[in-house]
Formats: structure tokens, C-alpha cells, sequence
């Protein structure tokens, strides 16, 4: 028999908040967080918007010297594990440190010391790239530094498998809770994309929204007239532990981690398939896997980008999966961006808070809901689901897909 699992500890660093209350308090009020890009001069490029993280300090936590020699990515992870961690309380009952594990993920990883250490190489020579140039790359680093910072001795992995990352490595940490390979683990995803190339990028393949007049209107999930997605940074991390353990030592549990699914499209390296049935495949190995039936769920934190066949296809799917008069449906990246690998854990926590608290969070922008997506839209104000279970989605490019499901605790 496989072990329960439950939520104990949530970080969030995000467009909307530097911590998981005041983001959390801005996604129920309908605030934006995405701007003007900030980071690097994007006069010249088509989409000139994001979902930055403003006000981020990670000296404070880190100190000076520690904190640069690590990438932006590095930094939102390592900030926003010590807030899961600190929340959960768990280093108070002495666990085996060597039951303590950290699946910690980046879709891209260190894509800013890439082009910084690159341009060092250009003007200035190969004597002078940094030594923690490597280090500063890497995606596993990220959960590196969070072992070597607390002593985590379990397995210290990262998955990459693009947007769909933070949810792989939530899901992925569940499982070996559930097969007794750990007691806790310290799981998500982290992502600090918004540079020249990576925004330049996505430009290329026309995957941005242009709606640089508007930056709070422009990410328009399920919107009929949606452009594409804004590209977003940010870190989401959890604390998971055994029920059992939990319990022994009176932790207070935010949430049930209750399904997992995970399979592959098997169609195209960035497009869904049109039908949405690897999506549909993928919420149905979550319930099976959570002994639940599509009416237990009260809301689904869709992927939903703001992409017009991404959108389209999750629609269907979660039509297909639901039925009519199915749950509750919106997208938080309408707030917060698209942040890549760290969107699954983000909107993972966001599942948790929604559970706790039994309220579903809004999606704004959606002025014209597109009929060819049928679904139920919370609308631009919170409502409380029926039923306190959710679902995110999280779909990435090569068509990895995966859905989580928290229930509330009892």
C-alpha cells in the first residue's frame, strides 16, 4: 500500500508577491503583476512585456557573495524553498536528514549567466569567464544549493520537461514519499528567463502576445481575442511529507497531495494535439490515481497560456474529462505570466491555497469567452467550489503533460 502524502509548507516568490500571502492576496483581488521589462533593454523587440519579479533581495537570505555566485534561478528557488521550509516546522521534529530530499526543476536554468558570461568571453576572453560560470547554469544546482544549505542528504534531482517541470518534480517527490523512499521532500520548480534570448526566443516563434500598450490586459487565457502568452519568472516550491509523519510530529497540514498523472502527446515538439486527449489522458491517470471521480473536483488551475490552439485543446480536454456543468476553471497566468518550468509548482501552491481556504481564484482579461472553449470560468472574482479538490495542469513542449490534485485536509 502506498503511503499518504500531504502538503505542509508552500513558498512563493511571483510577480504578485515576494511570499505565498501576498501573492496569494493579490491573485483573490484580480492584481497584475506584469509590466514593462525591466531587465534588458527590449526596444527592439516585439514584445516588450513580462511578469517580472520586482523587489526581489535574495541578499538578505543569501548575503552578498553567496548570492552572486549563483543564477537568478538559483536565487527564486533557494528563497522560496527556506519560506516552504521555515511555514512547515518540519527541522524542529530532528527527521533523518537522510530522508529529506529536494526535486527541485527549471525549464531552462541559467540562461542569464549563459549570455552575461558569453558577452565576458567576446569582449573581454576566455581568462576572464567566471569559475562559477558551470555552476551557475546547470538546472540541478538549484536543488543542490537547497541540500547543501540544510543538510538534505535523500535524493537531490531535477526534472526538466519545460512548463511542465514544477508539477513532473511535485509529482515525481510524491512518489517516493508514497513507496517509503523518504519522509519529506522539498519539491518545484524555479525559472529567470526574461533576457534578450529567451524572450527573443519565444518571439521568434511567435508564441508572445504584442500587446505592449496594455501589459495588465494582455495576458487573456481562454479570451477571444487572446495573442499568445507573456513570459514571467518566479520560484514555487513545497513542502511534502509522509501522512504519517506529519501527524506524529502535530504538523499543520495545508493540503492533501492526492493524484498524480503524467503521460506524453506523442505529436509535436510545441503543439498540443488539436483534441487535447493527451491532456484529457493525463487528468484521468490523476483521478484514478487519487481513487476520485470527475465530480469531486470543484476547480481546475488550468495551463491555459493565452495561446490560441493551447487554450482551445485544455478546453476540450477538461470538457471531455468533466462533462457539462463541470468544475470551476480559470487562469491564474492572466495575473502572473507564463513562468516556464516554475508555472506547474506555482499554480501547484496556488491548488493548495485554494483548498485551504475553499475559494477558487479569478481569471481576468477574460472579456469574450471564446465558445470554442467550453468550459466553467470563475469570471473576475473568486467563488468557492462545490467540492474542496483541485486540479492543475501543466503541459510543456515535446508534449510532456501533467496534472496534480490537492484535497483539502480533513
Amino acid at each position: 500500500m502506498k503511503r499518504a502524502v500531504v502538503v505542509t509548507g508552500a513558498g512563493l516568490i511571483t510577480p504578485l508577491g515576494l511570499d505565498r500571502e501576498s501573492t496569494w492576496s493579490a491573485l483573490l483581488a484580480g492584481a497584475t503583476g506584469i509590466g514593462p521589462i525591466s531587465q534588458f533593454d527590449a526596444g527592439a523587440f516585439p514584445c516588450r512585456i513580462a511578469g517580472e519579479v520586482r523587489g526581489f533581495q535574495p541578499e538578505k537570505l543569501l548575503g552578498d557573495k553567496q548570492a552572486r555566485h549563483m543564477d537568478r534561478f538559483i536565487q527564486l528557488a533557494v528563497c522560496a524553498a527556506e519560506e516552504a521550509i521555515r511555514q512547515a516546522g518540519f527541522l524542529e521534529a530532528r527527521p533523518d536528514l537522510e530522508r529529506v530530499g529536494v526535486y527541485i526543476g527549471a525549464g531552462i536554468g541559467g540562461l542569464i549567466s549563459i549570455e552575461k558570461n558569453h558577452h565576458v568571453l567576446l569582449e573581454r576572453g576566455p581568462g576572464r569567464i567566471s569559475p562559477f560560470f558551470i555552476p551557475m547554469l546547470i538546472v540541478n544546482m538549484a536543488a543542490g544549493h537547497v541540500s547543501i544549505r540544510h543538510g538534505f542528504r535523500g535524493p537531490a534531482l531535477s526534472h526538466v520537461s519545460a512548463c511542465a517541470t514544477g508539477a513532473h518534480s511535485i509529482g515525481e517527490a510524491a512518489r517516493l514519499i508514497e513507496r517509503g523512499d523518504a519522509d519529506v521532500m522539498i519539491a518545484g520548480g524555479s525559472e529567470a528567463s526574461i533576457t534578450p534570448l529567451g524572450v527573443g526566443g519565444f518571439t521568434a516563434m511567435r508564441a508572445l502576445s504584442t500587446r505592449n500598450d496594455a501589459p495588465g490586459k494582455a495576458s487573456r487565457p481562454f479570451d477571444l481575442e487572446r495573442d499568445g502568452f507573456v513570459p514571467a519568472e518566479g520560484a514555487g516550491v513545497l513542502v511534502l511529507e509522509s501522512a504519517e509523519f506529519a501527524r506524529a510530529r502535530g504538523a499543520t497540514v495545508l493540503a492533501v497531495m492526492a493524484g498524480y498523472g503524467s503521460c506524453a502527446d506523442a505529436h509535436h515538439i510545441t503543439a498540443p494535439r488539436e483534441d487535447g486527449a493527451g491532456a484529457a489522458r493525463c487528468m484521468s491517470l490523476a483521478l484514478k490515481d487519487a481513487g476520485l471521480k470527475p465530480e469531486d473536483i470543484g476547480y481546475v488551475n488550468a495551463h491555459a497560456t493565452g495561446t490560441p490552439l493551447g487554450d482551445t485543446a485544455e478546453a476540450l480536454a477538461i470538457a471531455s474529462v468533466f462533462g457539462a456543468g463541470g468544475p470551476l476553471v480559470s487562469s491564474t497566468k492572466s495575473m502572473m505570466g507564463h513562468a516556464l518550468g516554475a508555472a506547474g509548482s506555482i499554480e501547484a501552491a496556488v491548488c493548495v491555497l485554494a483548498v485551504r481556504d475553499g475559494l477558487a481564484p479569478p481569471s481576468i482579461n477574460l472579456e469574450q469567452p471564446d465558445p470554442a472553449c467550453p468550459i466553467r470560468h470563475v469570471g473576475a472574482n473568486p467563488q468557492p467550489p462545490k467540492r474542496r479538490a483541485a486540479l492543475s495542469n501543466s503541459f510543456g513542449f515535446g508534449g510532456s503533460n501533467a496534472s496534480l490534485i490537492f484535497a483539502a485536509a480533513e
